[in-house]
């Protein structure tokens, strides 16, 4: 009997299989068992892969659930980001009782519910060219669920460097897309990407929103691509990539091939440097620095540069607000006073430090935003009404 066209032929797979299933796992996976091509064999190597996932957030909320639900064995999660209540209204691994955990030990007790035997393992760091290497040798598959241009590079070229495939996924606003990454098997994501767009056009769902059905969504296709890489059932996202519009419920692909003129990758980049979000020594303090200032009591002249809706939720206090949409187009301050500028994490506070330096003023951002003032210690506070700050730009 011909097998359907969309089971590539044997000796595809990904890993080995596991021992005989046991009757109980078997009644578990019953539904996906009795699929054309997949069979207990497939389910035994889904038993014995081992898959790194980077991010604990609105792709790997959604899709390690999907894993550990489809039996992949072991499980990396590596994230070092905490549950905050702007969280939950898209990564639906997390909940109200999660605010202030570890994303990876929320996620890990939600892979827990679903099936006690399915092994997590929590690696609580941001994956750096120091750690990812070897984070990686104990696992045969890369899922990079992250959302800046500097963890995508890293992650396809330490996958690269391992001969190891990589499924990625991305979402923005109301889009998304997903691809594989499998050098000597096909295009990397350098193929698609050869270089970062500058960082200044980069938004982050942080920055730019994302509707949260396009987390699943996406999610779903990325778990997707690992269960087809893994198993060797059906055709992977090699050399093509699925863009996916929700706002039109219409999706779209395009192929791509290998670069041959690229030049062999050796070794792993300075990814910040790259992507353009290395700290600027010359126009950045660092949040220890700032913390430091403050309690000395020195004078400054302290600007948040979010949106009055972002400084309603938290702010530093003794700051005043002024949208770097304003100082976009125009607006100065008060130069006499050194300016310290900050954001969320650092993208608005960058551009928002250099025009203010363009404009004669003694300005710097503060090197990861809020969000590192917050981790060294810094004392935060709720601002006033958003609806206030943003018709009348109060100062604090």
């Amino acid at each position: 009997m011909t097998p359907p066209a969309d089971i590539r032929p044997r000796g595809t797979w990904l890993v080995e299989p596991a021992p005989t299933l046991e009757p109980d796992r078997i009644t578990r996976y019953s539904r996906q068992l009795m699929l054309p091509g997949f069979g207990e064999s497939a389910q035994r190597r889904l038993a014995a892969a081992r898959v790194l996932v980077i991010g604990a957030g609105g792709l790997g909320s959604a899709l390690v659930p999907v894993l550990a639900g489809s039996g992949v064995g072991t499980i990396g999660v590596v994230d070092d980001d905490v549950v905050e209540l702007s969280n939950l209204h898209r990564q639906l691994s997390h909940g109200v009782a999660d605010i202030g955990r570890a994303k990876v030990d929320s996620l890990a007790e939600t892979v827990a519910a679903i099936d006690p035997a399915i092994v997590v393992v929590r690696h609580r760091e941001r994956v750096s060219t120091a750690n990812l290497p070897g984070l990686l040798e104990d696992y045969d598959l890369l899922v990079d669920g992250s959302d800046n241009f500097a963890t995508r590079y890293l992650a396809n070229d330490a996958a690269e460097l391992a001969g190891k495939p990589l499924v990625w996924g991305s979402i923005l606003r109301f889009h998304g897309q997903v691809g594989v990454a499998w050098k000597g098997r096909g295009p990397t994501f350098r193929d698609l990407f050869p270089a970062p767009p500058p960082a200044d056009e980069a938004l982050s769902c942080e920055l730019g929103g994302v509707l949260p059905s396009l987390c699943t969504a996406i999610g779903s296709l990325v778990a997707t691509e690992v269960i087809k890489v893994i198993t060797g059932v059906g055709e992977p996202l090699l050399g093509r990539v699925l863009f996916y519009d929700a706002l039109t419920a219409r999706t779209r692909e395009i192929g791509y091939a290998v670069d041959e003129t690229r030049e062999e990758l050796t070794g792993l980049d300075d990814y910040e440097v790259l992507c353009g979000t290395a700290a600027d020594p010359d126009l950045s303090i660092s949040a220890a620095e700032l913390l430091r200032r403050r309690r000395a009591g020195e004078r400054m002249l302290l600007l948040d540069v979010r949106e009055a809706e972002e400084a309603a939720a938290r702010r530093i206090p003794g700051s005043e607000l002024l949208p770097v949409g304003r100082i976009d187009a125009g607006e100065s301050v008060d130069a006499t006073l050194p300016v310290v500028v900050y954001c969320e994490q650092d993208p608005r506070s960058r551009r928002a430090a250099a025009a203010l330096r363009g404009r004669g003023a003694d300005a710097v951002y503060v090197a990861g935003g809020i969000r590192s003032f917050v981790a060294v210690g810094g004392e935060v506070e709720p601002a006033i009404d958003a609806s206030a700050a943003r018709d009348e730009g109060v100062r604090a």
